[in-house]
């Protein structure tokens, strides 16, 4: 009898998902007619067609302010970098908004108006001729309510991303069931397909996007990708039945200070030698969500869980006594920090990507994407299933050393960028003497396809491992203030980039030599490189430093099926 209900139990888990989320209808969700690729493929098509509008822009942005704006190189590598980098920290606050309040769904939705809003203002913009930078076709002064219009379309973008990014990918990822082994490789997979169409978004937006903006107009290309975010919105809606929603929980950060105060409180008290003793709620009277083990890092936070005699009568008092969940979530917020801090560098490296690697040759920025669009595949087809047998890990290798290896490549990106680059100034300043003229000798575009190829190699690993990681590594109930924080290492990424650059060119400036001068040939980016290739190496130590005592998140799953492979996080079957 007992065999036959134990069947039943496991017949059950197999037909219904049982991971706190529920379908359109606020049921349980039917595994078989919800989540996985089915539903994934619908937030793929919105985020698809977000991130052609994105880098078509963001790809041609620095010649638009150069060329129309008659910016000089500096402040439109600057400018590009302001706009980037608030566009990549916005999804805090979106983030944040949705995990606490709306749900990812709704924000999403939120976000699509706020952004079709900016694609329309971009559209007007090149289009209605008192918003039209001039009545000319070359035009030597833009109109000043042309800067306003465009600058508030480019920031409405902004704000419209802010929602997309943090909710579209850990909406997707949602999708997947953590408890079921095979939705939890395909999990696994998804982070490498959702880069996948990401480059090929890229590769779209930075040849075809660019090709119409300069050949055509930007006018009939922003209002192509008006159509285009149209159509995928649509779309997005329709795949409605097939989700599994998460509900929002409320404020995210209040149990962790309701941790760090519980813990303050009772300094004076010495942690018990034996782990079960601290307060959890029993597996038979938990509602949702996972459970964590105890782990022996931040042993001080453990205070929290103790739970004290003379204050028994507040043991539901979450300000004096937490759960050992609720203070492995806390010290998994804190490991978060310096593996944040010592991924800045990434996001200085995509920067060069959009600015002064685009001043070098624009044509070559979908030469990175080509380079994740090759890796990518490999690398999940080919690469992780060998390394699953060699290493017993589902992922292949962790997620921190994948990331450590695109921060390698990062450094001999940068080195690579600066010793092309030095060649190109000598052959630039050498003079080749023709019929009738005397003229500068040129580098062939070709030679920059090697640090492009390494620029989307190197995005395969680290970009593609710092998603996985803020989505895997932060409590459930912030997975969208995960990818925002994801999303804030490329976005304080940028305005380090901007720094930099304030700062060598007030120093270097003073000798009259600047290191970023007015036009790429009177620069010497070559010097600029090699700093960037220094800096990346020194702080890439640091990485390896902190991972190496990095300790993964311990999940108590519930049993449903095993296999030899071991995960990143620490399985304690329930």
């Amino acid at each position: 009898m007992e065999k036959r209900n134990g069947g039943r139990i496991e017949e059950n888990k197999e037909k219904w998902v049982h991971d706190a989320s529920v379908d359109y209808k606020g049921r349980v969700p039917l595994r078989a007619s919800t989540g996985v690729w089915k539903a994934s493929l619908f937030v793929l098509t919105i985020e698809f067609s977000e991130r052609v509008s994105y880098f078509g822009i963001a790809s041609n942005l620095i010649s638009y302010l150069t060329k129309v704006m008659h910016e000089d190189l500096s402040t439109a590598s600057k400018n590009v970098n302001y706009w980037s980098g608030t566009t990549t920290l916005m999804p805090l606050v979106g983030g944040f908004v949705a995990d606490a309040y709306t749900g990812r769904f709704y924000m999403v939705l939120f976000s699509s108006f706020v952004y079709l809003m900016g694609l329309s203002l971009l559209t007007m913009s090149q289009f209605i001729p008192s918003l039209m930078p001039c009545n000319t076709k070359m035009c030597q002064q833009p109109r000043k309510v042309h800067k306003v219009v465009f600058l508030l379309a480019l920031y409405c973008i902004s704000f419209g991303t802010g929602g997309y990014k943090p909710c579209l990918e850990s909406f997707g990822a949602d999708q997947f069931d953590d408890d079921h082994l095979e939705e939890r490789k395909k999990k696994m997979s998804f982070f490498n397909w959702w880069s996948f169409a990401l480059c090929f978004a890229l590769l779209l937006g930075a040849t075809v996007v660019v090709y119409v903006q300069d050949f055509v107009s930007w006018g009939v290309a922003t209002l192509i990708l008006a159509i285009l975010m149209a159509l995928t919105v649509i779309a997005f809606c329709v795949g409605k039945p097939f989700y599994r929603y998460r509900r929002a929980e409320g404020n995210p950060l209040t149990p962790i200070l309701q941790v760090l105060i519980a813990a303050i409180r009772k300094r004076n008290l010495t942690c018990p030698s034996n782990p079960a003793l601290l307060h959890e709620v029993p597996e038979s009277e938990r509602s949702q969500g996972r459970l964590l083990s105890h782990t022996n890092r931040l042993r001080f936070l453990d205070k929290a869980a103790i739970i004290e005699e003379k204050h028994f009568e507040q043991k539901y008092n979450p300000w004096r006594l937490a759960t050992v969940t609720r203070v492995e979530e806390t010290k998994l917020v804190l490991n978060i920090i310096p593996i944040w801090l010592t991924s800045l560098t990434v996001g200085v490296c995509v920067g060069q990507g959009q600015t002064l690697f685009v001043k070098q040759a624009a044509s070559m920025a979908s030469v990175a994407a080509v380079g994740t669009l090759i890796a990518v595949p490999i690398y999940d087809r080919v690469v992780v299933p060998i390394l699953r047998k060699v290493t017993g890990n589902e992922r292949g290798i962790s997620i921190l050393r994948r990331i450590s290896i695109g921060m390698t490549l990062s450094v001999l990106l940068m080195v690579v960028a600066a010793l092309v680059e030095a060649k190109r100034l000598r052959m630039a300043a050498h003079e080749v003497l023709t019929v009738g003229e005397t003229r500068h000798e040129t580098m062939s575009v070709m030679w920059l396809i090697p640090q492009y190829l390494i620029l989307g190699i190197g995005d395969s690993f680290s970009l593609v491992g710092l998603q996985e990681y803020f989505y895997d590594q932060v409590p459930d109930s912030m997975r969208s203030i995960g990818m925002a924080l994801y999303l804030s290492v490329l976005g304080v990424g940028f305005f380090l980039c901007s720094f930099l650059i304030i700062i060598v060119e007030h120093i270097t400036g003073k000798t009259g030599n600047s290191w970023i001068g007015k036009d790429i040939n009177s620069s010497r980016l070559d010097k600029f490189y090699w700093m960037l290739a220094v800096i990346n190496a020194l702080v890439l130590c640091v990485f390896l430093l902190v991972s190496k005592r990095y300790t993964y998140k311990a999940v108590q799953r519930r049993a449903m099926e095993t296999d030899c492979c071991k995960s990143d996080e620490v399985d304690m079957v329930a």
